[in-house]
């Protein structure tokens, strides 16, 4: 969805808040139908997921791995390339003259004990080609079962078979108080292991709570949950100063090996 008005913003916040009545008071009927936007997207999921196992068939010099949950494929936004990876690998074609060749391996409704279970198995293989840039958003969806002692065994599993230069997200802001311990916990864990591997980390959380009431009201889908195009474009400006600094450090082999410049020269013989 591109950027909606307040009053889709408040619409969706009043159907969430319904459902969830609704749920608590066993009101089945009711919560039925004022959960039917969250169904409807989460009926999307095998959209994206095929959306993003034909974009992998395009080929490229430039390669992205991604790992995530349903923020990476794309979900409530209005396409799936609109997704954060999504405008991400169009900035890095833009900005680099290059086809991205991405392999995103996030699965919508993924916690980070789903993430070590499915997606690094799949993650090897691609590592093995050295893909150039890679990212990975995963947490959110351990909030509702909040456990920091397995938060952490996950993370440091998932981190641990990344790459160094891998770009990690933090947790976006939920801006509902009783979640937002727990993501700070759960950020201050993602830095933790984080710098333990040198990996450098997204400050989304500040980048998302910064939007304050207008951006609840109006870069979020219809579920109040998911973002929409402006939503995932936040996601992307905060991911993009990582990405450039990455796309910088890639090119300056290329620059050295082309040009002659950006090495120290060779040692006299003898």
């Amino acid at each position: 969805m591109p950027a909606g008005v307040p009053r889709d913003g408040v619409r969706a916040l009043a159907l969430s808040a319904a459902a969830s009545l609704a749920r608590s008071f066993g009101w089945h009927d009711v919560h039925e139908r004022v959960n039917r936007p969250l169904m409807e997207l989460a009926e999307m999921q095998p959209v994206t997921a095929a959306w993003w196992r034909e974009r992998r068939k395009q080929p490229g010099t430039f390669g992205y791995l991604a790992l995530g949950d349903s923020t990476a494929q794309g979900i409530g936004a209005s396409v799936p390339g609109r997704s954060y990876v999504g405008q991400l690998l169009d900035r890095i074609e833009a900005r680099t003259g290059r086809h991205v060749k991405v392999v995103n391996l996030a699965v919508s409704g993924a916690t980070t004990a789903l993430c070590v279970r499915d997606q690094l198995p799949k993650a090897e293989k691609v590592l093995a080609r050295g893909p150039e840039l890679v990212t990975v958003d995963i947490g959110a969806n351990d909030i509702a079962d909040w456990n920091p002692v397995r938060f952490h065994r996950n993370m440091t599993r998932i981190l641990g078979a990344l790459p160094a230069h891998t770009i990690v997200g933090e947790l976006p802001c939920f801006h509902l108080p009783w979640n937002e311990r727990k993501v700070r916990e759960a950020n201050r864990i993602i830095r933790a292991i984080a710098a333990c591997r040198g990996m450098r980390v997204v400050p989304l959380h500040a980048a998302t709570r910064e939007r304050g009431v207008h951006g609840v009201l109006t870069e979020f889908a219809a579920d109040a949950f998911h973002p929409n195009d402006r939503g995932y474009e936040v996601w992307a400006d905060a991911f993009w100063p990582l990405v450039e600094q990455r796309i910088a450090a890639v090119a300056q082999p290329r620059t050295g090996a082309a040009g002659g410049h950006g090495g120290a020269p060779p040692e006299p013989a003898g």
